[in-house]
């Protein structure tokens, strides 16, 4: 943990004039991502449903799911209007993308605000995935057998459903702080959105088993990608440290990738930059990276934890229970 005190406070103010100029959103950027992830994840779906090949079905709709995976992390960006920096267009485009997956977006982005303010300082944290040595010693032996297993549970068991779950329960545990509007909206567009669909399948005359099929390959593509971003980005590091800002910065993982993969993923891989300054777009967290890291070792401070790949951090910490 870092010492409080005139330290940290110098160091906040440096780091908020050092990436002063990289929080403003270059919209063709975002509308080149959203598009580009929309139509591959489109075709893969087409293709899988115009192939006469039952192999080929279901390829294609492994790959659309790995698509869509990605273009669902736009909506996080919509969340925090640094997609394209037209708030009014980015909630309609999240909740159009979000609830044919039975993705509650309203729910979501109003709960992840929550988490930005209370990451690393206020264990009611909805988006917490480290439980405490106390949560553990107070569980019931099948929660602690949960725990002990969570990575492998809450990737390849729980997937989308358990993150569209946990979701809705963080609705209600927190409806006195969120709009029931937001909630109502998710329920009511993610109905009409699944009822046109199952009505255009029963239309084309195509067996509706194969459509929730369809639907749950899809979703436990999507889900095994979300939960495993959702673990790596603060799994282990609960910690506060000298004020709000050197929190999130400590209490947050960044990983090292390819750049391709860093633009698939909306620039999360950087994700305690993300969450110190969440007004900084996707495509620039790279070069904000750098300059935080050197203002850190300017005034002699620990450099962000940086783990060296998604594959190897998953081994790494996977079997790490609390």
């Amino acid at each position: 943990m870092i010492d409080s005190g005139l330290k940290p406070t110098i160091a906040n103010k440096t780091l908020q004039e050092t990436v002063a100029d990289l929080q403003s959103v270059r919209v063709w950027h975002g509308c080149w991502r959203f598009g580009l992830l929309g139509a591959a994840m489109l075709s893969s779906l087409a293709l899988a449903w115009t192939t006469p090949s039952e192999v080929g079905f279901w390829v294609w709709t492994v790959t659309a799911g790995v698509f869509y995976a990605f273009w669902l992390i736009c909506t996080h960006d919509m969340a925090h209007h640094t997609l394209l920096g037209w708030p009014r267009v980015e909630n309609v485009l999240a909740r159009l993308i979000s609830w044919p997956m039975l993705w509650p977006v309203g729910v979501y982005s109003q709960l992840h605000r929550l988490h930005h303010g209370w990451n690393g300082l206020d264990l009611s944290d909805p988006e917490r995935y480290q439980w405490t040595v106390k949560d553990y010693q107070q569980a019931s032996p099948w929660l602690r057998w949960y725990v002990r297993h969570q990575w492998l549970m809450d990737i390849f068991i729980l997937g989308g459903v358990g993150v569209i779950v946990k979701t809705l329960m963080g609705g209600h545990r927190f409806q006195d702080r969120l709009s029931k509007v937001q909630l109502v909206t998710d329920l009511v567009g993610m109905a009409l959105v699944q009822g046109c669909l199952i009505a255009a399948v029963v239309v084309s005359h195509t067996s509706l088993l194969r459509y929730i099929l369809f639907w749950l390959c899809l979703e436990r593509v999507v889900g095994m990608i979300a939960q495993t971003r959702g673990l790596l980005e603060h799994y282990g590091l609960w910690q506060q440290a000298g004020g709000h800002q050197l929190t999130q910065l400590y209490s947050s993982r960044n990983l090292q990738t390819s750049r391709w993969f860093s633009w698939l993923i909306g620039g999360l891989n950087y994700h305690a930059v993300h969450h110190a300054f969440p007004g900084i777009p996707f495509d620039r967290l790279p070069e904000a990276h750098g300059r935080i890291q050197t203002v850190l070792a300017e005034h002699k401070m620990p450099a962000m934890t940086l783990a060296p790949g998604y594959l190897r951090a998953v081994l790494r910490l996977a079997n790490r229970v609390t």
